[in-house]
């Protein structure tokens, strides 16, 4: 078991994140850099806060390079992608699946291209680089796939009104990610959700002004690093609540 954690370790993982610009997928960014062995993809909208990443990144672990691709992940073609992986990284070990698009609106309020902006990143989004990514995953022999739900999709958890369309999307994911692990696991790809609760972002400051969570993003990036990198080791198509609440 020792060996195996010390291979582990000295291991240079090719990683892929979305939503890499801000709040938890930037601090994850560093995290996942520390150990000074890592090449990652970085893929985000906001080019100039990428930039900022890469730069910080870099100078403070340079035994660990980021590559940027600028995206929006609703119009992402595979050929771009595929061209940026064998331009960078060159395979793919590590796919985290964070980026999120969130809207607080009464149901009643909530028109049809709310609903399809939303299921657009949190589910088609994440299906389409899964699939994309595929033949990379394949190749690695231990790859790992991890999206990032939230405790509004997990079953039996407390809802909160102007959360339909969001809550729904991350249940969907959650579930997704239960039929991908069975269907992957014969190339030895396992893929799990983490479903956290309230943490400190942009995005959430954005959803409700003024409340403040019990969780800054740079722990929950700790936490995530951990899982990402060691997770599939213990887990396989499993949904994890991540919160310091009781559903």
């Amino acid at each position: 078991m020792l060996t195996e954690f010390l291979t582990w370790q000295l291991k240079k993982m090719k990683i892929i994140l979305t939503g890499a610009s801000r709040g938890i997928g930037a601090a994850t960014i560093k995290e996942l850099a520390k150990n000074g062995n890592q090449d990652i993809l970085a893929i985000a909208r906001n080019e100039e806060r990428l930039a900022k990443l890469k730069a910080e990144t870099e100078a403070t672990f340079p035994g660990s390079k980021v590559h940027l691709l600028v995206a929006d992940l609703s119009k992402i073609d595979e050929k771009t992608l595929r061209a940026k992986i064998e331009a960078t990284i060159g395979g793919v070990d590590l796919l985290i699946n964070n980026a999120g698009y969130l809207i607080n609106k009464p149901f009643s309020e909530t028109s049809l291209e709310d609903w399809r902006q939303v299921f657009e990143i949190n589910v088609f989004a994440v299906a389409f680089l899964t699939k994309t990514l595929l033949p990379y995953l394949q190749q690695s022999g231990n790859a790992h796939v991890l999206n990032i739900s939230s405790m509004g999709g997990f079953q039996g958890s407390s809802k909160f009104p102007g959360l339909s369309a969001y809550s729904s999307s991350k249940a969907a994911l959650a579930n997704l990610t239960e039929c991908l692990a069975e269907e992957l696991q014969d190339f030895n790809i396992k893929v799990n959700c983490l479903a956290i609760g309230a943490v400190q972002t942009e995005m959430l400051a954005q959803a409700f002004p003024g409340y403040k969570a019990p969780l800054e993003a740079e722990e929950m990036a700790s936490f995530f690093a951990y899982f990402a990198l060691q997770g599939h080791r213990f887990f396989n198509g499993k949904v994890l609540p991540v919160s310091v609440s009781t559903p």
